[in-house]
């Protein structure tokens, strides 16, 4: 098991197994030193915990933990790819996208759950650049959608 999987069951955390795509495209891609994953849904055993939009059916609180999980269901995509998560040289770039009411303005609350989870596992090389953007609906109604991508090579410049 490599060190980041060590932190992540330190943690409480296990790595799942990768999950399996809903439509016509591939969990993670590699383009030389960097990793691209797919949008991650929160799925857990193949279902989604919780449907709906964040700040009406879905408790921002809850949405954070579910943001949480969509980074360990990248992290798996990434480990698919490249065999070992201490390989990753730094996070580079996170992007979550939180489905809201309308009125619902936490949306970097909500993508925190999956950034804290990436800094806890891979420490300083886990911070990265990111956005957290608010939208209408997502795949299967869920509430919270997380892509990650990866540097393999040198660790990402940091300010």
């Amino acid at each position: 098991m490599s060190a980041v999987e060590d932190r992540l069951t330190a943690l409480g955390h296990t790595l799942p197994a990768v999950v399996p795509p809903v439509a016509a495209y591939v969990p993670a891609v590699r383009a030389g030193d960097l990793v691209f994953t797919s949008g991650q849904l929160p799925m857990v055993g193949g279902r989604l915990p919780a449907t709906g939009k964040v700040g009406e059916a879905v408790d921002a609180a809850d949405a954070r933990a579910y943001a949480a999980t969509c980074a360990l269901n990248a992290l798996a995509a990434i480990k698919a790819v490249v065999g070992d998560l201490d390989r990753v040289a730094g996070v580079v770039k996170v992007v979550g996208f939180v489905a809201s009411a309308p009125s619902f303005t936490g949306q970097p609350g909500v993508v925190d759950g999956a950034s804290e989870l990436l800094a806890a596992a891979f420490g300083e090389r886990g911070m990265h650049a990111r956005s957290a953007v608010g939208v209408a609906a997502l795949p299967l109604d869920a509430p919270v959608e997380v892509e990650v991508v990866v540097s393999l090579g040198e660790e990402p410049g940091r300010p």
